[in-house]
């Protein structure tokens, strides 16, 4: 950093002060610093040519589109203020979901993200831990919305289990309190905390992208990016912000009333046996929209309301994912805020405890971790997608399925960027 510098300073006009009236010499002596600031700011940019596409934020949507334009065979930097990523897109299940998401165009990407997950998972030595979800219904307004989705185009690759086909197949997981068993073949289950650094990994290995990390990003025109680190040159941008609400465009962020959701969440034990894929219970048919849009999901929400009014004002549905060492990630809770307390809750932990073993027949296993997670959320959008320039994307995903549908969305960002005839 010294030689460049002095390289900088040097390449300065010199300054001839007895050339001029003493009083200007103050005046002069502070342009003088000003070049060379730039010039060492300039300087300190090591990163050579301008790049095609640079990426703020190093989360799953951001390495969604560094891999979209990455492909294209594009020039990719992704910058991030954090050393690793360390937000919602660990801590979560790495449940890839497609049963369920919206129906339309949340669905759709969903699959399309299953897709590449399949891809990217095999090239980038992914373990795909189990595959499928496995819905245990307990009532009989559940079973209901169940057959209703069925009859739709989002019940292909799904069925459903009755009580004596599911104890066939899994006997520990359909106990007497289960009445039939939704199950689909078609999800995905990865570490997330394993997965997203390996992406990243196979990102620079595979394609070259280049990671700019522990610099944060002071402000967006292309071509120039100012970051805490120096300047970044690049034609086009799209900045994946998480659930940071107030660094860039925050104006854009807040026409889409976007606020943030905290959540709970456990790692529990080994219960001795492997789950038949993702485990979801009642709960999850009025919380995820491709059920609970359904007109049978009305008649659910009411019984619920009367029966788990206490889960349901938390937010809590269940989803329980099992890992390589048998361990099980359960949650989880739902709780709005601009500003989210940062406090765990107990009583929130015991009710999704109570849910676990209600919709399995199971004690829950004693608990290994806790956490809490957050992210951005919206009541009347999953995602959306702005554009505060013409070479600038802005992406939020506002409804926690990040992991499930960001490839999808990121393919569709750079096509629109780099659209054919275009840059």
């Amino acid at each position: 950093m010294y030689a460049r510098n002095r390289a900088a300073a040097c390449a300065l006009p010199t300054v001839r002060f007895d050339a001029m009236p003493q009083k200007c010499h103050a005046f002069v002596v502070i342009a003088w610093w000003l070049q060379l600031s730039e010039k060492i700011i300039s300087s300190a940019n090591s990163y050579g040519r301008p790049y095609d596409l640079a990426i703020v934020g190093s989360g799953i949507v951001g390495l969604s589109c560094a891999r979209a334009a990455a492909v294209r065979g594009l020039r990719v930097v992704v910058i991030d203020r954090d050393a690793e990523a360390c937000g919602a897109s660990v801590r979560n299940f790495g449940f890839i979901t497609v049963t369920g998401q919206e129906r339309g165009a949340a669905w759709a990407r969903a699959r399309r993200t299953c897709a590449i997950w399949e891809e990217v998972a095999q090239q980038a030595g992914i373990a795909v831990l189990h595959r499928g979800l496995w819905l245990t219904t307990r009532r009989e307004e559940s079973a209901a919305v169940v057959e209703s989705f069925l009859k739709t185009e989002m019940g292909e690759g799904c069925e459903i289990l009755s009580r004596s086909a599911a104890q066939r197949r899994c006997p520990e997981l359909a106990g007497p309190g289960v009445q039939a068993v939704l199950h689909s073949a078609i999800d995905l289950r990865v570490e997330s905390r394993q997965a997203v650094p390996r992406i990243a990994a196979w990102l620079t290995q595979r394609f070259g992208v280049e990671f700019l990390r522990r610099a944060a990003v002071l402000s967006v025109e292309p071509p120039r990016l100012e970051t805490s680190r120096g300047l970044v040159e690049a034609t086009a941008v799209v900045v994946c912000p998480g659930d940071d609400l107030a660094s860039l465009f925050p104006e854009r962020i807040a026409r889409y009333n976007v606020t943030r959701c905290q959540l709970q969440m456990l790692r529990l034990e080994n219960p001795g046996f492997r789950f038949p894929g993702a485990v979801m219970s009642d709960l999850g048919l009025v919380r995820y929209a491709g059920y609970s849009a359904l007109p049978e999901a009305a008649a659910l929400r009411s019984r619920l309301e009367a029966e788990q009014g206490e889960h349901l004002r938390h937010g809590i549905h269940l989803i329980a994912v099992q890992s390589a060492d048998g361990s099980l990630v359960v949650g989880d809770s739902h709780h709005y805020g601009e500003t989210p307390d940062g406090l765990r809750h107990d009583y929130v932990d015991d009710l999704m405890l109570e849910e676990f073993a209600a919709a399995t027949g199971v004690e829950p296993p004693a608990i290994r971790e806790r956490w809490i997670g957050t992210y951005a959320a919206s009541a009347e959008r999953t995602m959306f997608i702005d554009a505060p320039a013409a070479d600038v994307r802005l992406v939020m995903i506002t409804s926690g399925s990040g992991a499930s549908t960001g490839f999808a969305i990121g393919e569709e960002i750079v096509k629109d960027l780099f659209a054919e005839g275009g840059r």
